[in-house]
């Protein structure tokens, strides 16, 4: 039986960040599969699967963290919304709308967005929810080089993270940290 792997998510330093917005003006324009050009020429309402928030001086990226236990999935009544190769997938075509996910997000990842033009003789406007998708719809499978948010930073700021790798590379960290604290408290006590 093989382990099933962890999410991937997206990570953002904020000491990085610059507010630029570029990751969500590619990440719009990536999933509109338009360049910036002709998506201003036509009008092309472009609809980022991040946004660029600033909270107490910080600024930062926020977009689906690809939960291991997503409340979003949880609570989709028509399973739009599951755990699949190492992230939380969203089946457009089988979301209704109905904001459950969104009201369930931590991090106000997910929103609903309208569909097409709404003409007067219909019943519904046919809304549903936007979110991070690694940007698989690309090449099929979940890679740096594919994500449009990170290859926009122009500080780097932004990056994606293997959750067994980011664990390793925090414990090294630490052990790091532990390291210079005991060789200090030894110096200290000579």
């Amino acid at each position: 039986m093989s382990k099933q792997k962890e999410n991937y998510f997206i990570y953002a330093d904020s000491e990085k960040c610059l507010a630029c917005k570029s990751c969500e003006i590619a990440c719009g324009l990536v999933h509109s599969k338009a360049d910036l050009f002709t998506a201003v020429l036509e009008g092309y309402s472009i609809q980022p699967r991040n946004q660029v928030v600033q909270a107490s001086g910080i600024t930062v990226p926020m977009q689906c963290r690809h939960c291991e236990d997503a409340p979003c999935a949880l609570v989709c009544p028509t399973g739009a919304i599951s755990q699949k190769n190492g992230l939380v997938d969203l089946n457009r075509s089988l979301c209704i709308g109905c904001k459950g996910c969104t009201m369930v997000c931590p991090f106000g990842s997910i929103s609903i967005k309208s569909e097409g033009k709404v003409s007067a003789d219909t019943r519904s406007k046919r809304a549903r929810a936007l979110k991070c998708d690694l940007c698989i719809g690309i090449t099929g499978e979940i890679s740096e080089a594919n994500c449009a948010c990170i290859n926009a930073c122009p500080t780097q700021a932004i990056s994606l993270v293997d959750s067994e790798e980011f664990r390793k590379m925090r414990m090294k960290a630490r052990v790091m940290e532990m390291a210079a604290a005991i060789s200090e408290n030894e110096i200290n006590s000579l």
